[in-house]
């Protein structure tokens, strides 16, 4: 195991301690991307059920510790230099991550969601940064039902007449069964209408 993805594992389980020591050892692993990550075929192999989240190739530790919503470990990662703007090979990035989230599982911590957005922002994470779709984390945040997410962004700065490159607004996925695991869930239909009565001034 390469320590790249000793320090992912470290922060996937919560493990700041260990976690601390290995980035005091070798302060470059805040920086440092993932060369490889989840495929078809080694997809298995990449998926942290502990924070029901893959690696992907281009992925950083910040990366990691937004989808897991570990606020202290990624302060601690961008005080060692991790870049907020840092792309995967889908060309997301660690306020994408933080985005994520399933309504009702027990790695969903709204609180931390948002504290973790906030800080992303604060050391310089654009809110309006899309990947290679033209998705930005508040298409995320809507499409997975995270009310306290949505309004971490907006609050940062995130524009909500953005469009996808298929020319999705997010109000659009709020309205819409997004197909994502979950959705129908009583706890994230609630979580719709709030991110709903959120959107509503651009209704």
């Amino acid at each position: 195991m390469t320590k790249l993805m000793a320090l992912v594992r470290a922060i996937v389980a919560g493990d700041a301690a260990l976690a601390s020591r290995l980035v005091a050892a070798t302060p470059g692993l805040a920086r440092q991307a993932a060369k490889v990550g989840a495929e078809r075929l080694t997809a298995r192999e990449f998926y942290f059920e502990e924070i029901k989240h893959y690696l992907m190739a281009g992925d950083t530790a910040l990366h990691m510790a937004a989808a897991g919503y570990r606020r202290d470990m990624a302060a601690k990662l961008i005080g060692l230099g991790a870049d907020v703007a840092a792309m995967n090979r889908r060309g997301a990035r660690p306020l994408h991550y933080a985005a994520d989230g399933v309504p009702g599982s027990h790695t969903w911590d709204p609180a931390a969601q948002a504290s973790v957005i906030e800080l992303l922002i604060e050391a310089g994470a654009d809110p309006n940064a899309v990947d290679k779709g033209g998705v930005t984390a508040l298409h995320r945040a809507v499409r997975n039902r995270c009310a306290a997410a949505v309004r971490a962004l907006l609050g940062g700065g995130a524009d909500a007449r953005k469009k996808t490159k298929r020319g999705t607004l997010p109000l659009t996925l709020a309205t819409q069964t997004t197909g994502r695991g979950g959705s129908g869930s009583p706890l994230a239909k609630a979580q719709q209408r709030e991110i709903l009565d959120l959107l509503s001034p651009w209704t």
